[in-house]
């Protein structure tokens, strides 16, 4: 089993749209070698968001990437299951303070974190989320938790299982699981509160102005003073908020510029079986109680394994703005795409048409989000070899309409992770272009 890194030069497509650039990455066919001896086989492939990634802070975001790869690849190895080595990649994506999931989440106009999370099982179909969850370090592990509860079947007196929750910071969602009760909103949005945070929204709106304003400057070129975060050391840019003697300056993350967001990975296993999991702090200043796409079946994450109508087993976990990636349901969408011939062409076309170009976003002036991608199929052996074992043919692919995704990615085999930060080509409009990149690998089953 070997995994050879398949990303060749770019080419650019033209697009249906004048206004949508499009640019895609072939994909080389890599040769395939048997693992060693006993060695279990399986994929991972994550992202941490996307958005915009400073260069200065591009070995940290790689760094997470890499140790999220790992520790899934671990679970894999030691035979755990799919469901299990997504939730382990999840974990150490949140606990990293770059990424906007768990330690690193976004705060509300409260102050407070506000979680979203979710998990899809390919194998069984089950999906376990939780939505504005606060006080909890690892959110993914709760959807997981919700996860294989559900897998149990039904509860006394029939009731459904519950797989999505949505719970304050007061209440722990393990004793409540028997309740039968699919969402418990906690301590949301109040119009008491409202009123008490009315200055914090007219800052945020006046920052949001702000933030269009930067983003155009830095577009055009135009050099601006920076400073470096005491607390993390990325650049910022000084805001003016408020007139006259109310006047405040605001420093600005540089990512703030194009704010990351959830955090994900897609797994495939030995034997197939995918999963697929998302976890976010959702937007920055956001209302108590708003739950995004990380936390919603269909638009955060999709995992569904070959059946009588999917030739191909799918798994995808998406990031950027929630209500973008809500209206246009896009892990679903991404999932029956990829079960065409052409993967590559596939997921193009859905992030041109079904994304950018949804007429439920005909109002927006960039529509921002990304998504990764991994396809699995079984297939015979190369044709001049003469081993007749099956092998897992694995295509994956990230695409984004952001100025920058990063993601890694690692096979059972390899000694170490291979990362990459994606980028819009020069010239490209963010929320109107889209990049896609990707590669290939054979997976053979280890020599008994």
């Amino acid at each position: 089993m070997t995994m050879e890194k398949a990303l060749s030069s770019v080419e650019v497509l033209p697009s249906k749209s004048s206004q949508v650039t499009a640019v895609k990455v072939v994909v080389q066919e890599p040769e395939t070698k048997t693992t060693q001896r006993g060695k279990r086989v399986g994929f991972v492939l994550v992202h941490a968001g996307a958005g915009y990634h400073s260069e200065s802070k591009a070995k940290e975001y790689k760094h997470v990437c890499k140790r999220a790869c790992q520790k899934a690849i671990e679970k894999l190895q030691a035979g755990a299951l799919a469901t299990d080595a997504v939730t382990a990649a999840l974990i150490e994506l949140e606990d990293s303070p770059f990424t906007n999931a768990g330690l690193g989440s976004n705060l509300n106009l409260l102050g407070e974190i506000e979680c979203d999370a979710s998990i899809m099982d390919g194998k069984s179909l089950n999906f376990g989320a939780v939505g504005a969850l606060s006080g909890i370090k690892n959110p993914v592990s709760v959807a997981n938790r919700l996860l294989c509860e559900g897998q149990k079947g039904k509860l006394s007196a029939g009731r459904i299982p519950p797989w999505k929750s949505c719970l304050s910071s007061t209440l722990c969602p393990f004793p409540l699981l028997n309740l039968g009760i699919s969402c418990l909103v906690g301590e949301g949005f109040s119009l008491a509160a409202f009123k008490r945070n009315k200055r914090k929204l007219e800052l945020a709106e006046k920052v949001e102005t702000d933030l269009i304003q930067l983003k155009k400057r830095r577009q055009s070129h135009e050099k601006g003073s920076s400073v470096m975060c005491s607390a993390c050391g990325r650049p910022e840019r000084p805001v003016m908020v408020g007139k006259g003697g109310g006047q405040i300056e605001l420093y600005l993350l540089e990512n703030d510029l194009g704010t990351l967001d959830t955090v994900g990975a897609v797994v495939v296993d030995q034997e197939g079986n995918v999963a697929a999991a998302v976890s976010s702090g959702g937007l920055a200043l956001k209302h108590p109680g708003r739950v995004g796409q990380a936390a919603l079946y269909g638009c955060g994450c999709w995992a569904e394994n070959t059946g009588a109508r999917t030739p191909y087993s799918t798994a995808v976990s998406t990031s950027g703005c929630g209500e973008h990636l809500v209206r246009t349901i896009l892990a679903r969408e991404c999932s029956c795409a990829l079960q065409t011939e052409d993967a590559h062409q596939a997921l193009l076309e859905t992030m041109q048409n079904k994304f950018i170009g949804s007429p439920f976003l005909a109002n927006e002036d960039g529509v921002l989000g990304g998504v990764i991608v991994l396809r699995s199929c079984r297939c015979s052996a190369e044709p001049e070899s003469s081993q007749e074992k099956p092998t897992l043919l694995v295509e994956f692919l990230w695409s984004h309409t952001t100025e920058s995704m990063c993601v890694g990615y690692m096979s059972a085999q390899d000694g170490k992770a291979k990362t990459h930060i994606s980028r819009l080509p020069p010239g490209a409009v963010a929320g109107q272009s889209v990049a896609i990149e990707g590669g290939v690998c054979r997976l053979e089953s280890p020599e008994s």
